[in-house]
């Protein structure tokens, strides 16, 4: 079959490459392509039976240049269930210019990644509409919230007035079962089609709309079923309401309360499922309430409050004490202890002064500081994390996949299945008779529920990720969520992993003159070790001298002269290169050396005067996190660049047995594929930045990090703050998750499994049924809110 399709290619310089394009798509079989070099586009016309857009982009993808994919968000309206959020995904993706389209029943949105040459976000909804649905570009969270709240009131009025007709047609089937006595009124047929009309045609006249933009399209949905079975409910009642006209004494055989008392019943599980998949957004709104709403901004020399939504990257704010941090920036001036719980998770506040940055919606303690806004808007860390949770929510997990096949084909498998029930009981267990064919057809309709089906996975993943955000866990998206808890590895790199990523003099030997010397000869060098030398003085309140001299010795140390003295400080090389004795030393630096620090000679007019050790430590929960690993049955392995003896030094402290050490950042990966090459399922746990080839190759990615976008960029799973104890957590959320869509799944195919052939034996009321397929997917829903409260500490 011949399409069309419009290619956006970046990268193009020159007619050359256009032609090269060209030409390179042209003598692929069944494909006529044009590549224009002005409006960086491909028109190709390809025989879809022959090769697919995917080949196409790949081949291009091959070439060096890129086929550039625009996504798009979608708030859909009318869905009921499964399958129509199955029916909308399949039409979407049989598009050729639409890459790929994900769509999600419990958050009601679609993600639609597409070719922008034919299509755009109109056709799109236009598509969405075809199919008897509404669409539009997703809306901010506040206007989302407001319409879930006002259509939530809606469904409680429908629902009351509902109940309120249906109830004297509820009490007429007490009458039926256990022989109360009502007033004759109530039994009159022609008083019951008065009831149910309103309720079959006002307030049910939802599912038939449903139902004809449904079929009118080719698909099949629960609107249909609920159509079918009230419908023939009520009109076959009418029937036997028509038959006493002119016969007084003729007793009908009324099913007016079976319609009426279903429609209210499914409009009661609706309800009470829209209530609780809204409980499942609840992390997502508790984060985006910790954004500030106003910020104090400068202008003309003026502080002028306004909206946090007004502040502009440059623009200059003022933030007092107890207030929180408008936006993302750095700070200009003053001095003040910032409280990062609700991002790192450290409960003691981080002091900060001038040109150190500050994160949007962390709360300034004690100061009074001057900042620049850097990142404001989406931009900032606090909204780059409610992004990734957003996304996460609204991606699927593999485990759907085989409840999106069988929602597709529900429906139409569901009628067959009521009609040979109604053709099986007429023609042999009561040949001949109409009404008990009828209520048992009936049955089957209302008791099936594709709704289960479909909320099974993405309620339970809603949840998930928003617990663990709430624990300072993000997941990228359900496919993460699901392999984490398939995890058997667990490989660390030392550096900001383990340890704190920044060096501490741990041991100095030596008089406050000599640390005086020390301190001020490291003060005029950059590397990270005489940082932690210059620190440690300070803390002794110790003051810096100038230095008159200063010369590096690459590999050795430094040598200085300070107040006339010649100062040296470095290895033992250094040492004996300058004839120093370092013989009454040699065992004590061998013992600093055993345990991985770095220790140095200070050495004052060629004499040894001391020696100061330094070592980057290990995080406080670095060893119970990894315990608790273990326990888990989890092997955990550190990898990291440092020499043997230091790696192993480190990996005692903490417990680990398993070490790779001196291995380049390019190395990492290899080794990576290593492991997998024997069987393992890996997690890779590194800071996002020089791990990102490892992270990558990874089955699990997970960066350490503050929600930086490099961090989150580069990870499948980022663990805000540097807490290694967070790793078990995620563990733990990932296999409580894919336990409860288990549950979830076993519990939806099995109600239907057990449901239908119940029904079709003629062993449930009608109305039983229904209010078995109204609380179905209540049942799924409220069994996924389980995972708000689960144990994971």
């Amino acid at each position: 079959m011949m399409q069309q399709l419009t290619l956006p290619i970046e990268g193009m310089t020159c007619a050359a490459c256009s032609t090269r394009i060209e030409k390179v798509l042209n003598k692929m079989d069944g494909v006529d392509a044009k590549v224009n070099l002005t409006t960086e586009q491909a028109a190709i016309v390809y025989d879809s039976d022959k090769v697919t857009v995917d080949d196409l982009s790949a081949r291009i993808e091959k070439l060096g240049y890129h086929v550039k994919a625009t996504q798009s968000e979608f708030d859909v309206m009318g869905m009921t269930c499964a399958a129509c959020s199955s029916r909308i995904e399949k039409v979407l993706n049989k598009r050729p210019d639409i890459k790929a389209a994900t769509v999600n029943l419990t958050t009601e949105s679609a993600v639609v990644e597409y070719y922008p040459g034919n299509m755009d976000d109109t056709a799109i909804i236009e598509r969405i509409q075809k199919l008897g649905y509404d669409a539009k570009v997703k809306s901010d969270d506040a206007e989302k919230v407001d319409a879930k709240e006002e259509a939530l009131k809606k469904k409680k009025y429908k629902l009351l007035l509902s109940a309120l007709l249906s109830l004297p047609l509820f009490l007429t089937m007490l009458t039926h079962i256990f022989g109360i006595h009502l007033p004759h009124i109530m039994m009159n047929p022609w008083f019951q089609f008065m009831l149910a009309l309103p309720v079959q045609f006002i307030i049910g006249w939802q599912f038939y709309v449903g139902a004809y933009k449904n079929l009118r399209s080719g698909g099949a949905n629960m609107d249909v079923l609920v159509a079918l079975g009230t419908s023939a409910a009520f009109f076959y009642s009418l029937y036997e309401a028509v038959k006493t006209i002119g016969h007084p004494d003729y007793q009908p055989h009324l099913y007016f309360e079976t319609s009426a008392v279903l429609i209210t019943l499914i409009l009661f599980g609706k309800y009470l499922e829209a209530r609780a998949k809204s409980q499942t957004t609840r992390a997502l709104s508790s984060l985006l309430s910790l954004q500030a709403k106003e910020a104090r901004v400068i202008c003309n020399h003026e502080e002028v409050m306004m909206p946090v939504e007004e502040v502009k990257a440059g623009d200059m704010l003022v933030v007092k004490p107890g207030e929180k941090i408008p936006v993302d920036g750095i700070i200009i001036k003053g001095h003040t202890a910032i409280d990062e719980s609700m991002l790192t998770g450290e409960s003691i506040p981080v002091e900060k002064t001038a040109e150190d940055a500050v994160i949007g919606a962390t709360l300034n303690k004690n100061g009074h500081i001057t900042m620049r806004a850097t990142k404001v808007g989406r931009d900032t860390a606090l909204q780059s994390i409610v992004k990734v949770v957003e996304q996460a929510q609204g991606s699927k997990a593999p485990i759907q996949r085989l409840a999106d096949v069988i929602s597709g084909y529900f429906v139409p498998i569901v009628i067959g299945i009521a009609a040979l029930t109604f053709l099986i009981w007429i023609l042999f267990v009561t040949p001949g008779a109409f009404e008990p064919a009828l209520v048992a057809a009936i049955a089957v309709l209302v008791i099936a529920c594709p709704c289960a089906l479909g909320l099974a996975t993405p309620t339970s993943i809603m949840v998930g990720t928003g617990r663990a955000a709430e624990q300072g866990i993000l997941f990228k998206g359900g496919e993460h969520l699901e392999r984490t808890h398939a995890i058997d590895t667990i490989v660390l790199d030392k550096t900001g992993t383990v340890t704190k990523g920044r060096p501490e003099v741990t041991d100095f030997t030596g008089d406050a003159e000599t640390l005086q010397y020390l301190a001020s000869s490291e003060k005029a060098s950059e590397h990270p070790l005489a940082t932690a030398i210059v620190d440690y003085a300070r803390e002794q309140q110790l003051t810096l001298k100038e230095i008159e001299q200063f010369e590096a010795i690459p590999g050795h140390g430094i040598s200085t002269q300070i107040e006339g003295r010649r100062i040296l400080i470095g290895n033992r090389k250094l040492m004996t290169d300058q004839h120093i004795d370092v013989s009454n030393v040699v065992d004590e630096m061998a013992r600093y050396e055993a345990q991985g620090k770095t220790a140095m000679l200070i050495a004052v007019d060629e004499q040894i005067r001391g020696i100061v050790a330094v070592q980057d430590t290990v995080k406080a929960t670095a060893t119970a996190a990894i315990h608790e690993m273990q326990e888990m049955g989890i092997d955990v392995i550190m990898l990291t660049g440092d020499n043997e003896r230091t790696a192993r030094a480190i990996a005692q402290t903490v417990g680990i047995d398993e070490v790779i050490a001196q291995v380049l950042p390019s190395e990492k990966a290899e080794k990576i594929r290593q492991l997998q090459a024997a069987g393992r399922k890996v997690a890779m746990v590194g800071d996002g930045v020089n791990d990102a080839p490892a992270l990558a190759v990874a089955d699990i990615g997970i960066a350490i990090g503050t929600g930086t976008e490099v961090a989150i960029e580069a990870a499948d799973v980022t663990i805000l703050g540097g807490e290694l104890t967070l790793i078990p957590q995620a563990i733990k959320i990932s296999h409580a998750t894919i336990r409860n869509i288990k549950q979830n799944l076993g519990f939806a195919f099995g109600y239907n499994i057990l449901g239908i052939p119940v029904a079709a034996l003629g062993l449930l009321a009608p109305w039983i049924a229904g209010a078995a397929m109204a609380l179905s997917s209540v049942s799924v829903v409220t069994n996924a809110l389980r995972l708000k409260t689960i144990k994971i500490k």
